[in-house]
């Protein structure tokens, strides 16, 4: 289903971009914007890790959320092309609960998916007068809590964890400064970096770093203004 989103979003490609711009008229996707986004994503672990633990039970399993946020930008005109600078921050809802019973003990875990940086970069062509396609790529990093409790015992994560994302999108404009777009992206992540917000017995955890790769995939829509 993500193909054929992303291949979607980049139909029409092949379009000459001259057609759509009477030359020496500048394009109207310039300039600084702001954009509230809004959509549905999920975050969950590829199908290789080099952690040693036995997935087969949840390996496909995955954090599912809205996503919401805001984002800035700031577009220049090529010559039949527009290429922009921008950087987002949203936030998850996303959340996954789990009971288990170990050696006769039951636990209560829970993992979530918290804020999202993002910052990189956009290139496209005008399609039409009132419509850019473009493509993204750029810097990502996410936050992830997680708890266990169980056994009189309550243990607490905090990860932080950095990746790159590539994304496609379509823009289309309301007005002289208003505009919605639809853009799917998808992200990758590894080396979970665990803070020590826990202690057993006064003994302290050191930080865990892990090589569980992880994915998440994104379709957002965005509505947005031109200054």
């Amino acid at each position: 289903m993500r193909k054929y989103i992303l291949a979607a979003l980049l139909a029409g490609s092949v379009a000459t971009p001259a057609l759509a711009q009477p030359a020496g008229e500048a394009s109207p996707f310039t300039g600084p914007r702001i954009e509230g986004l809004l959509g549905y994503g999920s975050l969950g672990t590829g199908e290789d890790d080099d952690t040693g633990v036995d997935n087969d039970d949840q390996g496909d399993e995955s954090i599912e959320g809205l996503v919401f946020g805001v984002g800035v930008g700031y577009d220049f005109d090529l010559g039949g092309l527009v290429a922009g600078v921008e950087g987002e921050f949203t936030e998850s809802t996303g959340k996954q609960d789990a009971d288990e019973t170990i050696n006769g003990i039951a636990f209560n875990s829970r993992i979530e998916t918290g804020r999202d940086l993002y910052v990189g970069g956009r290139i496209g062509f005008v399609a039409t007068p009132t419509t850019l396609v473009y493509a993204k790529a750029g810097y990502t990093n996410t936050s992830i809590e997680s708890a266990v409790e169980g056994g009189g015992d309550r243990f607490e994560f905090d990860s932080n964890v950095d990746g790159y994302r590539l994304g496609a999108g379509i823009e289309q404009l309301f007005g002289p400064n208003a505009y919605g777009k639809l853009e799917y992206r998808y992200s990758n992540y590894n080396n979970l970096d665990f803070s020590d917000d826990f202690d057993l017995d006064d003994l302290e955890a050191e930080d865990i770093d892990t090589d569980i790769d992880l994915d998440r995939h994104q379709v957002v829509v965005g509505l947005g203004f031109r200054f």
